[in-house]
């Protein structure tokens, strides 16, 4: 009969600190993106657009599945945004019935605001969540 793993006392004690320490981060992100004007969801949604991987426009769908929402609750999203005036969208060049999305210089403007913010933040609690997932790592030693 194979022995199931147990974790040990450690083992709970280092996940519930880095646990914590990520609460802890976005904790802060929901209150800037407040504090910016902006809903926490818009945040993520303007830093999913900026930060995707060679290109700052995304298809509907590839926001959706970025922020793991249903493609109809992205439309919504990106709706506000457009009303905010902080995306723009367009139908793509290659197929017509893809919708592109991309940041106005608005949402550049506050997105990149939010963005040194969390770079600070990130300086600061960085170094610990570093610490706990070396510590995670190991769990298995």
């Amino acid at each position: 009969m194979a022995k199931s793993k147990q974790l040990i006392k450690a083992q709970y004690e280092t996940l519930a600190a880095f646990r914590y320490a990520l609460r802890q981060f976005l904790r802060f992100s929901e209150e800037a993106a407040l504090a910016a004007g902006i809903t926490p969801q818009q945040h993520q949604a303007l830093l999913a657009i900026k930060g995707f991987p060679g290109r700052d426009r995304v298809t509907v769908g590839e926001l959706a599945e970025r922020l793991q929402l249903r493609h109809h609750s992205a439309v919504g999203l990106i709706d506000r945004l457009v009303v905010e005036k902080m995306v723009s969208r367009a139908p793509s060049d290659t197929d017509r019935r893809q919708v592109l999305v991309q940041l106005t210089r608005r949402g550049e403007n506050v997105l990149e605001k939010l963005s040194f913010a969390h770079q600070e933040q990130l300086k600061h609690l960085g170094p610990e969540m570093s610490h706990l997932l070396k510590r995670l790592g190991g769990a298995d030693e």
